[in-house]
């Protein structure tokens, strides 16, 4: 059976993901914790600290067996990459198994298409490779056993569980060292405006503490921090 392709779903636009640059994961994930919105994920790591990335999730759902359970032409994967847009973050749901999805080809030809990063709940593998081409990855596992025979893709555009966090395509995807947030397409406006009260108060607490303001005053003049 083929991939269920679906890269038609609505896309938040260019001047919101631009405002989200440059806010911290954990900035917006205290947006989402204050609105009681599960979008944090917390077993999710970068490949390689300094990865970051934002964009809309162009999901994908994946299923696993042993060696052999599938064919190579089975695997799928060429689908998700080929048919992401300029700016997607491909999130992969395998559920959390121990296997590679994901490795430095696939990287490479990701980040050759325009492809922003990459999530993944499952494993990758070539972390060095993926590091030296300078693709942002995060996944639940880093290993060398190959996906190939023993994961399918089953559909795109789709939604997905990664950590147990619910991802519907479209959604704003915060990644950087700190690890991963999602943040849903329809509270995405209001996230963004009460993260970014949250990052210029961090900012002129770090200037004031630079001045001598000690830690337990910056806490109480700056309480959400």
């Amino acid at each position: 059976m083929s991939v269920a392709v679906n890269n038609e779903f609505k896309r938040p636009a260019p001047e919101l993901i631009a405002r989200f640059r440059g806010l911290a994961s954990s900035t917006v994930g205290n947006v989402l914790d204050e609105l009681g919105i599960d979008g944090i994920m917390l077993n999710i790591k970068p490949v390689k600290f300094g990865m970051s990335f934002v964009g809309p999730a162009y999901t994908a759902k994946e299923i696993s067996g042993v060696r052999g359970t599938f064919t190579g032409a089975e695997f799928g994967l060429g689908a998700v990459i080929d048919t992401a847009k300029n700016g997607d973050v491909i999130v992969i749901d395998n559920g959390g198994q121990q296997v590679s999805t994901w490795g430095g080809i696939a990287s490479l030809a990701a980040k050759k298409g325009g492809v922003a990063g990459l999530v993944v709940d499952g494993g990758v593998r070539d972390a060095d490779e993926i590091a030296a081409f300078d693709f942002p990855a995060f996944s639940r596992h880093v290993v060398p056993l190959s996906g190939k025979t023993r994961v399918k893709v089953l559909a795109t555009g789709v939604t997905v569980k990664i950590d147990n966090v619910k991802v519907e395509p479209g959604d704003i995807i915060v990644a950087d060292s700190t690890g991963v947030v999602c943040v849903p397409l329809a509270v995405a406006e209001q996230v963004v405006a009460r993260a970014e009260q949250l990052d210029a108060d961090d900012r002129r607490a770090i200037e004031e503490i630079n001045k001598g303001l000690d830690f337990t005053t910056a806490l109480a003049k700056f309480p959400k921090l």
